[in-house]
């Protein structure tokens, strides 16, 4: 049965703006890419990323860091990182004219070579 009208607008609609945060997330980045070919591999795990960061963060505005970018491209086109540790910061948009009130910063954590054991934390920016 499809919602009635009197159903869907019942929906709890958060507000974003208190939600400014920040968390660590770690893409496998091989399930993006997986059955690719190669010239197109990690244009796919960019465009995977910024998916991931849509889908957890709620935020349509997702900017990738250089650092982030160079990280995943680091080897070349056929072969993008298994995992990547990511940094997802959900900001205000200080724009006057932007469509949207918040975007997205993802940025690499460096060093982490290992991600056997980890999980999704919430940074503290304080």
């Amino acid at each position: 049965m499809a919602p009635t009208q009197k159903q869907a607008s019942k929906k709890r609609v958060r507000s974003a703006l208190k939600d400014v945060v920040t968390r660590e997330y770690t893409v496998h980045v091989q399930k993006l890419v997986r059955d690719k070919q190669f010239k197109k591999r990690t244009p796919t795990a960019i465009k995977g990323i910024i998916k991931f960061a849509q889908r957890h963060m709620g935020t349509k505005d997702v900017r990738i860091d250089p650092k982030l970018n160079e990280a995943v491209w680091a080897k070349g086109v056929r072969y993008p990182p298994r995992r990547i540790r990511v940094r997802l910061e959900r900001k205000r948009n200080d724009d006057e004219d932007a469509k949207e009130k918040l975007y997205t910063y993802a940025t690499h954590v460096p060093g982490i070579t290992n991600f056997h054991g980890l999980e999704n934390t919430v940074v503290d920016t304080e």
